[in-house]
């Protein structure tokens, strides 16, 4: 045989069982996902976190699985490159009717990158754009369900409509009053389509697979009628007596746009063709990027696959200069931004001052831990990358410094090349949306002033917010550490997010104290902590000269979250959770629950 055709041969071999291992990956990925039903059924709260947690390692151990192969079996990192073009042309023919093609593109990247030279990461050899279309996959197995059903109801017939297509998903759990609930439901669409004459095109198109997050399973789907198209989600909870109800109904872009929000875990959805639940997804949220969409699904690398070819064509329309981010600067992160680029560019520093007694391995630790918890509203999700280019003609002189000062081993700059350019290189940094940050928003309002109502209200509901998410953290067993404003923000939805998690604790593992009783006055008068202070105690009560030197804040916060300066309110809640119990956090307002209507109609 030729040697041309045995490189064929081989090249064919080695694109086949990378297939393999990609189509081991997502059969994993995909039943891990639909055991969350049977979890959802069971009310096995903690087997539900457990698995989320779990299944965002899956990919790079499939990852790990599939490069070990290649190099035992084919000597992949030998091969010369004729031989890798030669694969990458082989797996591309292996993507047509594929149903995941854009995932196995990515996986593709992912092994190639992990056992060639960085030098080697040219556009020849990896996916830098999709070979595949995603459009209009069909899933043609005989049982397979398609990506959606649609119910074609008249007024009259919209609630024992509602009944059938919530019995559809046959959910192995009786609902206390499924008629009471869908009526809700009615009402509330009612009150949005109020006397709009019904198109004949009228109908409720609802994702085949019901979305698992936490303790609920989520109901998502549109109204269509004539040119208009309403999103909605309808969640599923367990009551007090282990029934089901429908607690809510979401409705419109805004609703779905924090339900699928980037400070949330991620959920479990059972899809044999992702990029139909994208392309779904996406008509109902059309300013929710593709690459946020993946990442609320749990697929994270195409996520991560997609926010990078974002952001090269964002660098490649735009003109303006990565500076250092506004605020006041942190102890342990560099923070940068592109103005004209929704979000900041995070380096973890060479150097902390003495009070921060940690270590990089310990800041990537917490950083993962926010990764594979439960985020619960309050805490931003981080895109991880290593070795990223970007071009120096775009870096503000001051930013270099700043980087070459205090983060010097995480900077790496390029020789000029051919054409003249030279790229700034950062070994490692993490990439989150960019808020305001509550300092600088409270700060704005007292500029204003606090006898203005507008600033008033701004500061009362920005103080209101802050206490919230500390308590949505709270009962996700997060203790954030440092509470000053300044580590958290404000999205463009008026939500609290957290986003500094050097200091981040369990609060089962946490200590939460009284500050004791001076013995005697020397110590009343002391100006230093005389008792014995351990390193996981907290005292709650000293908070308050941190937080609320500010008279209008503190009016704000002793008003409705006085008791966060109670060491009982946090050492009750570590007693509840250590005892396991799983508390609710509502993607929603309590006062959008139908349990509110429950108690009209029995009045």
């Amino acid at each position: 045989m030729f040697p041309q055709r045995l490189d064929s041969v081989l090249a064919y071999d080695i694109a086949k069982a990378m297939m393999d291992g990609f189509n081991r990956h997502y059969q994993l990925f995909r039943t891990e996902s639909a055991r969350a039903k049977h979890r959802f059924e069971t009310a096995d709260w903690h087997g539900q976190q457990r698995a989320q947690r779990e299944r965002i390692e899956f990919y790079d151990l499939r990852v790990r699985e599939a490069s070990m192969r290649l190099e035992r079996e084919f000597k992949a990192g030998e091969q010369p490159m004729d031989v890798w073009q030669q694969i990458k042309l082989h797996y591309i023919g292996l993507l047509v009717n594929h149903h995941q093609p854009e995932l196995a593109e990515t996986f593709f990247n992912s092994v190639t990158t992990k056992i060639l030279h960085r030098s080697y990461f040219q556009n020849d050899f990896i996916f830098v754009r999709p070979a595949v279309s995603t459009e209009y996959i069909e899933n043609d197995e005989p049982a397979a369900a398609p990506t959606y059903r649609a119910y074609y109801p008249q007024r009259e017939t919209l609630q024992e409509t509602l009944v059938r297509m919530v019995q559809d998903f046959e959910l192995r759990l009786e609902f206390e009053d499924l008629g009471r609930d869908a009526a809700y439901v009615v009402e509330e669409v009612n009150e949005r389509l109020g006397e709009v004459k019904l198109r004949a095109n009228f109908q409720i198109q609802a994702l085949s697979s019901l979305f698992f997050r936490n303790k609920g399973a989520y109901i998502v789907g549109k109204l269509i009628n004539g040119f208009n198209e309403m999103p909605f989600a309808l969640p599923l909870l367990h009551n007090k007596s282990g029934k089901l109800v429908i607690d809510a109904m979401l409705i419109g872009e805004d609703d779905l746009l924090i339900l699928f929000s980037f400070a949330r875990a991620y959920f479990m959805v059972e899809m044999g063709i992702p990029s139909a639940y994208v392309q779904f997804l996406r008509s109902m949220m059309p300013r929710m990027p593709r690459a946020e969409i993946y990442n609320a699904l749990g697929l994270a690398k195409q996520g991560k696959t997609l926010f990078y070819r974002d952001f090269l064509y964002h660098l490649r329309h735009s003109t303006d200069k990565f500076r250092i981010a506004p605020g006041i600067k942190g102890m342990v992160m560099l923070v940068f931004d592109l103005p004209s680029f929704p979000y900041v560019f995070k380096v973890i520093k060479d150097y902390y001052p003495p009070q921060k007694d940690t270590t990089r391995e310990q800041i990537k630790g917490k950083y993962l831990l926010v990764k594979q918890h439960d985020r619960v509203g309050r805490m931003a999700d981080t895109q991880e990358y290593s070795e990223v280019a970007f071009p120096r003609v775009r870096f503000d002189d001051e930013l270099i410094a700043e980087i070459e000062k205090f983060a010097p081993s995480q900077l790496e700059i390029s020789d000029r090349d051919a054409d003249g350019n030279v790229e700034v290189i950062i070994k490692h940094v993490y990439i989150e949306r960019r808020m305001i940050p509550l300092n600088i928003y409270l700060q704005e309002a007292f500029d204003t002033g606090v006898e203005d109502a507008f600033a008033k209200d701004q500061i009362s509901r920005a103080v209101v917010e802050y206490g919230n998410a500390i308590k949505d953290l709270v009962a996700a067993n997060i203790f954030p550490g440092d509470m000053l404003w300044k580590n958290f923000g404000i999205t463009r939805h008026g939500k609290v997010v957290f986003y500094d998690y050097d200091e981040i604790e369990y609060i089962t593992d946490c200590n939460f104290r009284k500050v004791p009783t001076p013995r005697n006055e020397e110590e009343e008068m002391s100006g230093d902590v005389w008792y014995k202070v351990g390193p996981k105690d907290v005292f709650p009560e000293t908070f308050g000269p941190f937080l609320l030197g500010n008279d209008a804040v503190r009016e704000v916060f002793m008003k409705h979250h006085a008791d966060l300066l109670d060491a009982a309110f946090w050492q009750g809640h570590k007693e509840r959770i250590a005892a396991g119990h799983v508390h609710d956090v509502f993607p929603y307002e309590r006062e959008r629950r139908f349990v509110r209507k429950h108690a009209e109609h029995k009045a």
